[in-house]
């Protein structure tokens, strides 16, 4: 556990850069820090689910968000034209080699699978003892992913923050 205090601390740190610094690009990185943190204390966590998700959803976010940055910065980059390209194009095929892999693994649309749900239904009522099902299965299986949904939520509030703020705006 020592590990993920160590990430919390970080996270909490580059959280604190991203909102303090003045440049937008370098708070864009610290963003991303931070959420590249939180995706390694999902996997402590033994949530690669979510992991996986965060992942996916912060480099999505830092593509939007430094490709805001950089035209609103006024800082002008110079143009690689074959790179891009390359890289892009090697994106697309392993996003379309692991999509192809994973739509595989979907079951077939009406073959019923219950096994998890039944196992919810069967023993969550019995373990937390809650009149209601819903706030068992919540309690029992799901803090998690709540924490998890909530941390994303209010992560993007920082990064929308971040990015709609007065200090460090050149004008």
């Amino acid at each position: 556990m020592l590990i993920l205090k160590i990430l919390i601390i970080f996270m909490i740190i580059s959280s604190i850069a991203a909102i303090e610094m003045k440049d937008l690009l370098s708070a864009v990185i610290s963003i991303g820090a931070t959420g590249l943190g939180l995706s390694v204390c999902f996997l402590l966590l033994k949530a690669p689910d979510l992991a996986i998700v965060q992942l996916v959803v912060e480099i999505l976010v830092l593509i939007i968000l430094i490709r805001g940055t950089v035209d609103r910065d006024g800082v002008h980059y110079e143009r690689r034209e074959v790179l891009p390209y390359i890289v892009v194009s090697i994106f697309i095929i392993v996003f379309l080699i692991c999509a192809y892999y994973l739509v595989n693994e979907l079951p077939r649309i009406g073959y019923p699978i219950m096994k998890i749900s039944k196992l919810y239904l069967s023993e969550s009522f019995q373990k937390i003892g809650a009149p209601n099902v819903v706030v068992s299965i919540l309690l029992n299986y799901r803090v998690y992913d709540t924490l998890a949904a909530a941390t994303i939520f209010f992560t993007s509030v920082i990064g929308v923050l971040t990015i709609m703020r007065k200090v460090g705006k050149k004008k």
